[in-house]
């Protein structure tokens, strides 16, 4: 159950209207990286979790995300607050009113749309949707994602800190970005209070794969390092004479009963091609200058593109003629 404290967590004072600052922010409020992605990913992950620690863990932090959703959601309603009463009261000029709203692109879109109140899209106007929560059910995979997800909306947060001078904002930013580092915090404490948690799930990798590194980019700007060389590796270089890996012969195969393998046999039969033939297109017909090479034989024996043609119209207009012939006969 859930009780709504009208305090935010955070004090939000915005110096003044800026509708373009408004769309900028809404990455945070419904946008892949943003507070309702973060909260929704937590909520459903602590409702199945079935470990004690790490379900009220999720569900703490999945309930702070929602107060952070509030706190994003009223920078952009205040950042909005001249533009709403201007739609709806139309007291300004209609140049200053373009101006406002940023006459086009997105500022403009949201303003016209959600009358300046908070949506949930992100910044470029794409509807939230669940497809940003990609939990799998399995806690190592899950926790590693979650990391990533903090780390992910820090970095969004510095972005929107470094283009606002609003202090307000920044300091409400700054406050948000720093629960990001510490969710980080305790979702790495998670992941590693799980011993074996590498690799994740259950199945031990094969062996003779594991620690395999196969350098498959060559050239110029090859670096060693410890992701790819040292006693953890055994490394590749020589691609041609390594494949395949398992000691086949490298070629797909299926078994078929007789039933498919007769029919797999028309199909061969009746769409088999031709190496032998070498057929007039219509490419060759209006092959002009940038076309590439063409042969006499391409072009019905024609010396160039442009006698082809005539020799095709010529052609064509025999056998309309041919045609004709045999109707009046007929």
């Amino acid at each position: 159950m859930f009780m709504h404290n009208k305090r935010l967590q955070y004090t939000v004072r915005v110096a003044e209207p800026n509708p373009k600052l408004a769309t900028m922010m809404l990455e945070q409020f419904g946008g892949a990286d943003g507070e309702l992605a973060a909260a929704m990913r937590y909520f459903t992950q602590g409702l199945g979790e079935d470990d004690p620690g790490r379900k009220d863990m999720l569900l703490d932090i999945a309930t702070e995300e929602l107060s952070h959703l509030e706190v994003i959601g009223s920078i952009v309603a205040m950042l909005n607050k001249g533009v709403k009463a201007q739609l709806s009261e139309a007291q300004m000029e209609e140049a200053e009113l373009y101006q406002m709203i940023g006459a086009s692109g997105n500022s403009a879109k949201q303003s016209l749309l959600f009358g300046g109140g908070p949506a949930l899209t992100d910044s470029a106007g794409v509807p939230w949707t669940a497809a940003y929560v990609d939990s799998r059910a399995e806690p190592t995979v899950d926790l590693r994602s979650n990391i990533a997800a903090e780390s992910r909306a820090k970095i969004v947060y510095e972005r929107l800190i470094n283009i606002t001078d609003d202090p307000g904002i920044k300091e409400a930013l700054g406050f948000l970005m720093t629960r990001e580092i510490a969710h980080q915090k305790s979702f790495e404490k998670a992941l590693y209070a799980i011993e074996d948690n590498f690799p994740p799930g259950k199945l031990p990798g094969v062996e003779r794969f594991a620690s395999l590194y196969v350098n498959s980019s060559q050239g110029e700007g090859d670096m060693d390092g410890p992701w790819n060389s040292g006693e953890q590796w055994d490394r590749v270089d020589d691609l041609p004479g390594s494949i395949p890996m398992d000691g086949g012969e490298g070629m797909p195969s299926v078994g078929l009963d007789k039933e498919d393998l007769a029919v797999m046999s028309q199909l061969s039969v009746r769409t088999m091609s031709n190496p032998a033939s070498d057929p007039m297109t219509g490419a060759d017909l209006g092959a002009g200058a940038g076309a590439g090479r063409t042969t006499k034989g391409d072009m019905g024996g024609a010396q160039s593109a442009a006698d082809a043609s005539v020799m095709a119209d010529a052609n064509a207009k025999e056998t309309i003629a041919k045609v004709k012939e045999k109707s009046t006969e007929a």
